[in-house]
């Protein structure tokens, strides 16, 4: 619950007459209150006459107030305060016209433009509310009540009874806002309606009876035995079901039951029927831990199923499921324990039950340790392959994965020093294992030169120790490496310069930055140690100035390169243009690692760049580009372009890769892709979106690569506001995988905040 607002009070007109001071004065020995009084002598003492005054019994009971006006009855001991009255006890506070207070009986009668503020931060306004000493509320009409957890409960009238429920009668609820964002009154796209609301003040619940929803004012359905809480605690029950049609399964519906467990754990299951298939069950366990928190969550159900490249289904009904668990808690400010798991019965039930589209699942667990000047983790890595030809036994487990890294105050020749101390154990089931540690010596100098280029010296050592066996189960040769034990040792410097530029440019500031690299290294022992984590390499923007191209560790270009490029960067208002192009050269024409079509085997390599151009944050475009060396054909075109606010927009995604790779070699095959999104808001809270993927590849050694093949496409139309969601959609899949069949999905999405809001 938020706290009574701090916001400091107006100073209030002061009293008036030395009756009403006496008289107020005189309330203060029964009910601890105390009032704001006009004391001139108190005033040239030096108290603030504007501050209410306390009584001197210290604690929640005391109740403070202020009025423009106060009398008092001595016969029937009946105080009335009026004009701008606030009173206040503990964090509850009142505000109205009008308050008499009946000293006998203990009701406070509150009249006239009442706000009234629980000890849950809960507004309640009202015509006329009765209150006892201890404020709280009874008898009520025409009431508004606003919880400070969202929602607003109005009723004709309510009053307490003997339990200290509170009965509201003829009442409806709604957490929509009821003013637009001008101030202008709207109503509210969806509210329900009861007879009879109980409130449970103690137990902070709302409870209706008799209750209905309606829709755009529009009466929908029962909603029995709904349960709501004023303080934003979740409550067990029914969320809002999904509907849903699709190709694999057809007409599908979902419930889901939440059960709090505790104030820090609660538990969800959701059922799932369907008329294309057997029932299935997921559920979904959480808990906030005083460290750290997790979660796991399961689906179950028996399905026939057809496998990848099947053209018929198994007669015999098989258990299939998926179970993701993952979390992280934080010991103290230094270690932290990292955990993610994920396995699946079989490499269609994710995409046939629309659960995930990804293609592989990792699962890892990572214990790391950080300060200011050390890194030290230790993790583990597996993967199962969804992927369709991919076989599980020749993909790694690497456990344990260990690296730790210390960086040095001490000054060396007024660089910075880091050792790294790294091992990794890589294990197959059907495949090589490769065993890997080694220690390294990092030394980094940045100068600055009185003419502004900033030069920067970089040294590296490294001693490798690698142990491999069933080196002749990997197919392509030169990721193998000799078996058994190989040690490898390298040498790298490196000289880096850049030279920044600045000026002024078409009503902007540009900075002109060329830079030039040089890095050597001896010869080094590549192919006779195992490659496990350098394989995928590509010429990129972002690796053009790497120290070492390859991702990994076990891969490392020798010899003598020069890079030479430049960034530039131009600013102006609401604009920002950056742009990076560069290449580099080898000295050695011996042949390299490398494969062709990496931009990175010959002497030269391949021109690469990026441009990025921004607008406010209405456009934005990203370009990626890789130039053959020889005659600029585009071996790389990547776009990216987004424009548009979040309720209209267009986004444009385009891919080609014309690499021409070897298939048995990389990993990365060539391919062009477009991708395109959008989304068109209209009447204030109504979109129409829509989105697809097109496969534009041209292969005649991949199966359905003629150039134009559809992926997925949806399209839809929604509703959302400040309370509601609506939303419906179709999708359409032109690829099938075993029993995820290709076909059409259509779904309906609801969900009202406050109640079982997603």
């Amino acid at each position: 619950m938020l706290p009574v607002s701090q916001r400091r009070l107006p100073h209030h007109r002061s009293l008036y007459s030395g009756v009403a001071a006496m008289a107020l004065a005189a309330l203060g020995l029964p009910t601890h209150a105390a009032a704001q009084v006009a004391d001139p002598a108190g005033a040239a003492a030096g108290q603030n006459a504007a501050e209410p005054a306390k009584d001197a019994v210290p604690g929640d009971e005391q109740i403070a107030f202020e009025a423009d006006g106060a009398s008092y009855d001595s016969n029937t001991d009946v105080i009335t305060v009026f004009g701008n009255v606030f009173m206040q006890r503990g964090n509850q506070s009142v505000r109205a016209d009008n308050v008499t207070w009946d000293r006998k009986s203990g009701q406070i009668v509150a009249t006239g433009s009442i706000r009234f503020v629980d000890a849950d931060g809960n507004q309640l306004f009202t015509d006329r509310i009765e209150l006892t000493d201890e404020f709280k509320a009874g008898a009520m009409e025409n009431m508004l009540l606003a919880l400070r957890e969202g929602g607003r409960l109005a009723a004709t009238k309510g009053e307490r009874v003997e339990n200290g429920d509170i009965v509201l009668h003829n009442a409806a609820y709604s957490a929509c806002a009821v003013e637009d964002d001008k101030g202008c009154p709207r109503n509210p796209s969806w509210r329900v309606t009861a007879r009879r609301v109980v409130y449970d003040p103690d137990e902070r619940r709302v409870r209706f009876y008799g209750a209905s929803l309606e829709l755009f004012g529009a009466r929908l359905l029962p909603l029995p035995g709904l349960v709501l809480t004023t303080d934003g605690r979740p409550i067990s029950g029914l969320l809002i079901p999904d509907v849903r049609l699709s190709a694999s399964n057809g007409v599908e519906f979902s419930q889901t039951w939440y059960q709090r467990l505790s104030t820090s754990k609660d538990l969800a299951v959701t059922g799932y029927v369907y008329t294309g298939a057997l029932p299935m069950v997921q559920a979904q366990f959480r808990s906030l831990e005083a460290k750290g928190a997790w979660q796991v969550t399961g689906y179950a159900t028996q399905s026939e199923r057809i496998t990848i490249g099947g053209t018929t289904s198994n007669t015999q009904k098989d258990f299939r499921g998926y179970l993701f668990a993952n979390g992280r808690f934080q010991f103290d400010p230094n270690w932290s324990l990292t955990f993610s798991g994920r396995v699946t019965s079989d490499r269609t039930f994710l995409r046939r039950y629309d659960i995930t589209r990804d293609d592989r699942l990792r699962s890892m667990v990572s214990l790391e340790r950080i300060d200011s000047n050390s890194y030290f983790s230790l993790e583990g890595w597996a993967t199962q392959t969804l992927r369709a030809g991919d076989a599980q036994g020749l993909v790694p487990i690497a456990l344990p994965v260990m690296d730790y890294r210390k960086r040095f105050d001490d000054r060396v020749l007024g660089g910075r020093f880091e050792l790294q101390v790294n091992s990794l154990a890589i294990t197959r089931t059907s495949g090589q294992d490769t065993q890997r540690a080694f220690v390294s010596g990092r030394w980094d100098l940045r100068r600055l030169t009185p003419m502004g280029q900033e030069v920067k010296l970089t040294a590296l050592v490294r001693g490798d120790l690698y142990h491999s066996d069933e080196n002749s189960l990997t197919t392509a040769a030169l990721y193998r490496g000799n078996p058994g034990w190989e040690t490898r040792g390298l040498a790298t410097v490196a000289v880096d310069v850049k030279w920044p530029l600045v000026g002024e440019f078409m009503g902007g500031n540009q900075v002109f930055t060329p830079r030039f690299q040089v890095v050597a290294s001896p010869t080094i022992k590549n192919l006779d140690v195992p490659n496990e984590d350098a394989r995928a390499i590509d010429l990129e923007d972002s690796n053009l100035f790497a120290l070492n191209r390859f991702p990994g560790y076990d891969r490392v270009e020798d010899g003598v390169r020069f890079t030479y490029g430049f960034d530039w960067q131009w600013e102006r208002p609401d604009w920002r243009v950056s742009s990076t192009i560069g290449q580099s050269y080898r000295l050695t024409s011996k042949p390299t690692l490398l494969p062709d079509g990496t931009g990175l085997s010959s002497r030269t390599s391949d021109v690469v760049g990026r441009t990025e151009v921004r607008f406010k944050d209405v456009v934005k475009v990203t370009h990626r580009f890789r130039l053959d060396k020889d005659n600029f054909a585009v071996r790389r075109n990547e776009f990216d372009a987004a424009v548009g606010n979040e309720r209209t927009y267009v986004e444009v995604g385009y891919l080609r890769l014309n690499r021409n790779i070897n298939a048995g070699t990389e990993d990365l095959k060539d391919r062009e892709e477009l991708r395109v999104s959008a989304r068109v808001g209209f009447a204030n809270y109504w979109s129409i979106f829509g989105s697809g993927v097109v496969d534009l590849t041209t292969d005649p050694t991949i199966a359905g690569a003629d150039g134009f093949q559809p992926l997925r496409t949806r399209l839809g139309v929604a509703y959302q506001d400040d309370c509601l969601e609506l939303s419906f959609t179709w999708r359409r899949d032109f690829v099938a995988t075993g029993d995820a069949q290709r076909g059409n999905t259509y779904q309906i999405h609801f969900a009202l905040r406050n109640l079982g809001f997603r």
